[in-house]
């Protein structure tokens, strides 16, 4: 069974000074859209050594997919992506743009983000950032993508054979 893992990046989640909302409405929306699924999740303050120890942590967890909330944007706590620097063995440009140009259609700075996709070994990992919209809007749109994507990590899929 596939297994999913939300990793809140914010320092005063983190801190226990705001409420996590993005991180549980992630994995009430996996339930919904990933339902043979399983799903986790964590707070992490902002920062590269934690977002990096945070996905690795999930990573040896199990975890297929790691999807991070927030730390993508442009202020200077804003480290997610650059978390991602000699972290992912392979990038996955087209998802970090399909996210960003959907998002712009209905929140025009969604054109700031500077999320990033890739994978690490056999895992996924996506940035979105931290708004309860972000998260409402990403994750169905990754939904569809994530069982293919994993089959072709596993060696299976439609592309296997060539």
């Amino acid at each position: 069974m596939p297994h999913i893992h939300i990793l809140t990046v914010s320092d005063r989640a983190h801190a226990g000074q705001a409420p996590d909302t993005a991180g549980p409405r992630a994995l009430e929306l996996a339930a919904q859209y990933l339902s043979e699924w399983t799903a986790d999740g964590a707070v992490v303050a902002d920062g590269v050594e934690s977002v990096r120890s945070g996905v690795r942590a999930a990573r040896s967890d199990g975890a297929d997919v790691v999807i991070t909330l927030g730390g993508t944007g442009v202020s200077p706590r804003d480290l997610t992506p650059e978390a991602m620097d000699g972290l992912l063995d392979t990038e996955l440009p087209g998802i970090a743009e399909m996210l960003r140009r959907e998002g712009a259609e209905q929140t025009p700075t969604a054109a700031l983000g500077r999320g990033r996709a890739g994978i690490i070994g056999r895992t996924l990992v996506v940035n979105l950032p931290g708004s309860l919209r972000a998260t409402e809007q990403g994750i169905p749109l990754l939904a569809p993508v994530l069982p293919h994507l994993l089959a072709q990590l596993g060696g299976g899929g439609d592309h296997a054979r060539h």
